[in-house]
This record gives C-alpha cells, sequence and structure tokens, in this order.
C-alpha cells in the first residue's frame, strides 16, 4: 500500500479507487458516489472487538452480581457485559439500576432488560447530562465494563464526581490483519478512528504516503493521522461537509471533473 516517498502538494489526481476501512453495509450513499463517479470502493475492517472469555474475565476476581449499578459507555459493553452474565449463569437482581452515557445506548439495552422493571437513566450524549442521579444514588456500588482501551472520558468524570465504582475489562479491540492487502493501492483511504490509522501502521510499518489521499472523520483520528506523519486531503465532519460521504464528493467534484 502507498506509493513513492516526497513532499506532498495537492494535485487533485482522479481517483478511481477509495478504501473505507468499516465493515461493508448493505445500503450506504457511497453505493451512490461509486455508481456516480466510475468509482471501485472497497470494504475492509481495519479494527474488530473480541470478547474476553470466561476464564479471561475470571481472573479478574469481579462478579457483577456483587454491585448495584452498572454503567455503560457504548454497545459493546453493553454485549459483553451481558454475554459474560450469561457465561458465568450470573442474573442481575431486578433493583439493579443502569446508567447509560447517551440515549442510544440505553435504548440498546432493552434488548436485553425489561424496561418496565428495571430503573434506566441516559444522558444524551455524555453522563454528566445526568449528575444529578449520580448524586441522587450515591451510595450505589457502581461497576464500569470497559475494553483493553479503557474508558478515559467517563472514569475522569466519575472520579471527579466522588463516584464510588470498580471498572474491569469485558472485551477489547483489536487489529485486523490486512496482509493480504500490501501489493493493493488505493488512490484514497479513508478512516474513522485513531485505531483505523494505528492499525494501517501495525500491518504496514513502511507506509509511505505519496499520492494516496487520506480521508478522515473526526479531530482525533485526523490528530492520529498527522502524528504519523499523514498529509490529510479530506476531513469531515465540516460546515460544508458534515458527512464524508459529502466531504468525499466534494473532492471529486475538483478531482474527477
Amino acid at each position: 500500500m502507498g506509493t513513492t516517498a516526497g513532499q506532498y502538494k495537492e494535485k487533485y489526481k482522479s481517483i478511481k479507487t477509495i478504501l473505507v476501512s468499516q465493515p461493508k453495509p448493505e445500503k450506504s450513499p457511497y453505493y451512490n458516489l461509486e455508481e456516480k463517479y466510475g468509482l471501485t470502493i472497497d470494504w475492509r475492517q481495519f479494527i474488530y472487538v473480541e470478547g474476553l472469555t470466561e476464564r479471561e474475565f475470571r481472573k479478574q476476581r469481579i462478579y457483577p452480581s456483587d454491585f448495584t449499578a452498572i454503567i455503560f459507555s457504548s454497545k459493546n459493553a453493553v454485549d459483553h457485559f451481558f454475554r459474560l452474565c450469561e457465561d458465568m449463569r450470573i442474573t442481575m437482581p431486578m433493583s439493579t439500576r443502569y446508567f447509560c452515557t447517551t440515549g442510544a445506548i440505553a435504548n440498546y439495552l432493552q434488548k436485553f432488560i425489561d424496561f418496565r422493571k428495571r430503573k434506566v437513566f441516559a444522558g444524551h450524549r455524555e453522563l454528566k447530562e445526568i449528575d444529578r442521579y449520580f448524586t441522587k444514588f450515591k451510595n450505589e456500588k457502581f461497576f464500569l465494563p470497559i475494553s483493553n482501551l479503557g474508558s478515559k472520558k467517563v472514569k475522569e468524570y466519575l472520579d471527579k464526581k466522588g463516584v464510588n465504582y470498580q471498572e474491569a475489562i469485558m472485551y477489547r479491540t483489536v487489529t485486523s490483519d490486512l496482509s493480504d492487502l500490501s501489493d493493493v493501492k488505493y488512490d484514497v483511504l479513508v478512516f474513522f478512528s485513531p485505531l483505523g490509522i494505528s492499525s494501517l501502521f501495525a500491518n504496514f510499518p513502511d507506509f509511505v504516503q505519496g499520492d494516496t489521499r487520506i480521508a478522515v472523520f473526526g479531530n482525533q483520528t485526523a490528530q492520529a493521522a498527522e502524528e504519523h506523519g499523514l498529509h490529510i486531503n479530506i476531513k469531515a465532519p465540516s460546515a460544508e461537509a458534515p458527512s464524508m460521504t459529502m466531504a468525499l464528493e466534494n473532492y471529486l467534484k475538483i478531482s474527477n471533473k
């Protein structure tokens, strides 16, 4: 992957191939771009999540049923919490309270519990939006399921709030094996997280950008790209392009005119 090294200068060369570092969806506006501009868009998951086994989790000597409240910061945390509970033959008491960082996570939680019989509290986008509930239930014993990467913002909030909580790893984020792409070159590589950038260089330590265009979503992804010496050609979200497909199309209007 990549091409000859050299100082980068934007030339808006025509784009024919794009690699998106995500699993292929059934429906996507990317397919409209593919047809409109005659592109070949491939999809490849650069990272994936795997759960700890029951044996691995037991080594942490933590049992979910010892806690009276659970804090969920992602859908993955929900999935692997209830998976490990089932593997360990643990049934959470009906009195358990659940605190979710977002409404989307709370809605996802309905797959696993009966909202009519449980108590669920959710912020719109972050935990501090339900600050009053942490104050109200300050005597609860909280459990925070995390990945091997932790949950920095959530922990910072909980520590500042003085919440009595215990964290434990229940799943991990793993770099995908991309070795089969070693001789494949794309005009554009699209990234959505710093971990995607890390996966690129974990698989290809000698990657040189050359004429490959780099598209990133989010400031943290952009920062990771720059820290690895990449030149960012396409970035979202922005006022002009709130989505990655819109950012790509704005570029394509110039490069493929």
